[in-house]
């Protein structure tokens, strides 16, 4: 995936007016954009599926400048056929393996003790930045995590960044801690 390309704030404001001149319905269809662009990668099987979303939108904001002005039609579709390219190149890639669940109390009992021994060893803002950012659901949590960003001063797409780094290492210290614990 292009990983290269980071959204900016410009660029950010660009897509918005590409959806719509007016503020508050470019947003509102910026959210139900990415909302189903989840909901196709979830239906698709993907493990990913905000990432994914995220490398989507990254993706038409990068292109935007070459075709804003030639596009016709409605810029949802444009999104959608992006996310199909998208999810192409996530089917060819090799997919991470799905961690065994757990089938009894003792394996679990063992998983949470080694979260939150991963937890505690987080520096202290990276531990409070991934308790906030996992709370909430639905559109609360949504607000909650637009409310989170501007607290920090950084743009939504780099809370998801961020939060994402810290999951993976938390991931991997977790199952680092079980594989001890175990062997």
């Amino acid at each position: 995936m292009n990983k290269d390309w980071i959204l900016t704030q410009e660029s950010f404001d660009a897509l918005l007016n590409w959806l719509d001149p007016r503020r508050e319905e470019a947003g509102k269809k910026y959210e139900e954009i990415r909302l189903r662009l989840i909901k196709i990668f979830t239906c698709r099987g993907c493990l990913e599926p905000e990432d994914l979303a995220d490398e989507t939108i990254n993706r038409v904001s990068k292109k935007l400048p070459d075709i804003q002005g030639t596009y016709e039609g409605d810029p949802t579709r444009y999104f959608y056929g992006v996310a199909n390219k998208v999810h192409l190149e996530y089917v060819r890639r090799k997919p991470r393996p799905i961690p065994p669940i757990p089938d009894n109390a003792e394996e679990i009992e063992k998983e949470y003790e080694c979260l939150e021994k991963c937890i505690e060893k987080l520096r202290p803002e990276h531990r409070g930045l991934v308790l906030d950012y996992y709370q909430e659901e639905k559109r609360t949590k949504i607000d909650h995590r637009k409310k989170l960003a501007d607290q920090l001063g950084i743009a939504l797409n780099a809370l998801r960044i961020r939060a994402h780094r810290i999951r993976l290492s938390l991931y991997e210290c977790v199952q680092n801690c079980v594989q001890d614990v175990a062997g």
